[in-house]
């Protein structure tokens, strides 16, 4: 007996060794996992990143010197001239604009170049907002789901609960109403004598019809009491039957969005929809790690969407500052190569005869049309005050948005503990009741009460939590407190 007995521990031993190794295979996913996921595979992140990169290669683009320009020119006809015949003429010509321009626009494409970077680092960290956010959700669908399912369960152990009731009212009525019918059917024990006479015998006449009465009256009362106990037990059933059949049909609605919203957490780590993804039936309360305070600072001085701007408008300024050097003149600088042959005339000069040409250039350009030149400043002053515009407006949006984050971080806070409290005082009140109604002691109706009490606590908790963790992700994200997955 003691051999088997530890040969099945050992099994069982195994058995769970063998469970807990298959568990963490089949989900070996995690939130962490997740964001790791997204941040290599997001096709949104990938294009802000092949945007940046893009543009960091404008930067060479502009902030090198024009081409220069050969230019060759051949006579078909040697040209007579005095020391010999021109054949043909070779001309090479570099312009180089204004001081200042090519580092200008240097400047313009590299501050681009990070303006487009830190609209890459805000996708990123709201794509890492969004998984949180959507993954939390899919957490308050399954539990909303599962508690769901417990509650069908309940509802049908109270179900059986009232039937066994519902069949055995009857019988208690019957047996009630048998007890009573020899009490209120035997007649009065008070025998009246022979020298009563007729008054006694009215009195005894009187009292019969009277018994016979209370008789029926007992009996009528007793078949009421019977019907209407009959009534309440099939109306409770057809209760019972009707909260089933509305929770049947919230499982299937709660089933429905946790498909949507399955499909859109996939959707940001770019790969099948129908992916499963893996909720832990519990989860812990997130910790903010840093005090509202630093959010509140951190949320204007590191957000990447007002970087963004700040860039974009010294990028406008940049800009400006080559678009007034350009107006100045650009200045060419060249060489005209002449190609010529001997001469056969006796007038040219034996020194000089077939020698070629060599002559230095110098060309520069007449800015004298000023319109396109006032024209860029124009554009270039009215987009960094619509730059400056932008800037305030996303200040004052993200000030209402940290408000927001502060007032569902406070009430998720709150509902926590209350949540916690109300639940467990709700269980043990729903434990007391479903105890007494076995017992035929108390009531359907404030059976179901207290059990929709107990398991609404138990999913607001659960919410609550969710939601918790929902703002902390938030004031993170409006924090620009980045994950340390990859950067």
């Amino acid at each position: 007996m003691k051999i088997s007995a530890c040969i099945k521990v050992f099994l069982t031993l195994v058995a769970t060794c063998f469970w807990h190794t298959g568990n963490s295979q089949q989900y070996p996913d995690s939130l962490i996992k997740y964001l790791g996921i997204a941040a290599k595979n997001n096709p949104l992140v990938l294009q802000k990143f092949s945007e940046y990169q893009a543009s960091l290669q404008k930067i060479p683009q502009v902030g090198t010197l024009p081409d220069p320009e050969l230019s060759l020119g051949v006579f078909l006809q040697p040209m007579e001239l005095i020391n010999g015949n021109q054949v043909a003429d070779l001309r090479l010509m570099q312009m180089f604009p204004w001081f200042g321009v090519l580092k200008s626009a240097r400047d313009e494409m590299s501050l681009m170049a990070k303006a487009k970077f830190e609209l890459f680092r805000d996708a990123k960290i709201q794509l890492y907002y969004d998984i949180q956010r959507t993954w939390y959700e899919l957490y308050k669908l399954r539990k909303n789901i599962s508690i769901s399912e417990k509650n069908v369960e309940i509802l049908k152990i109270i179900e059986r609960l009232a039937l066994v009731r519902f069949k055995s009212a009857p019988t208690e009525n019957e047996g009630t109403a048998s007890a009573k019918v020899p009490v209120s059917s035997s007649p009065a024990q008070n025998t009246s004598t022979a020298a009563s006479g007729m008054q006694t015998m009215s009195a005894d006449q009187n009292n019969s019809a009277s018994s016979i009465s209370g008789q029926t009256s007992s009996s009528m009362q007793s078949s009421s009491m019977g019907q209407a106990s009959g009534s309440i037990g099939l109306s409770d059933i057809y209760t019972i039957q009707i909260e089933e059949g509305d929770l049947e049909n919230n499982i299937a609605l709660l089933k429905n969005r946790q498909s949507t919203v399955t499909a859109q957490f996939n959707s940001y780590l770019n790969r099948p929809v129908s992916s499963p993804v893996y909720i832990p039936d519990t989860i812990t309360i997130d910790s903010l790690d840093f005090s509202l305070i630093a959010v509140s600072d951190s949320m204007l001085a590191n957000n990447p969407m007002l970087d963004m701007l700040d860039f974009e408008m010294q990028s406008i300024d940049a800009r400006k500052k080559m678009v007034t050097r350009m107006g100045y003149p650009m200045v060419g600088i060249g060489l005209n190569y002449s190609l010529i042959d001997k001469s056969n005339s006796g007038m040219a000069e034996p020194s000089m005869n077939g020698k070629d040409m060599m002559m230095p250039m110098l060309t520069v350009t007449l800015p004298v049309y000023r319109s396109n030149y006032n024209a860029m400043n124009t554009e270039a002053d009215l987009l960094k005050d619509a730059s400056s515009r932008n800037y305030q407006f996303i200040s004052n949006s993200l000030q209402t948005e940290y408000y927001q984050a502060i007032q569902l971080y406070q009430d998720a806070s709150r509902r926590v503990k209350l949540y916690d409290n109300q639940y467990t005082l709700a269980s043990k009140s729903f434990d007391l009741m479903l105890k007494n109604f076995t017992v035929a002691s108390a009531g359907l109706t404030d059976v179901l009460r207290i059990r929709q009490q107990t398991l609404d606590y138990e999913f607001k908790q659960s919410e609550a939590m969710a939601d918790f963790n929902i703002a902390v992700a938030w004031l993170k994200r409006l924090g620009n407190m980045e994950i340390g997955i990859i950067r």
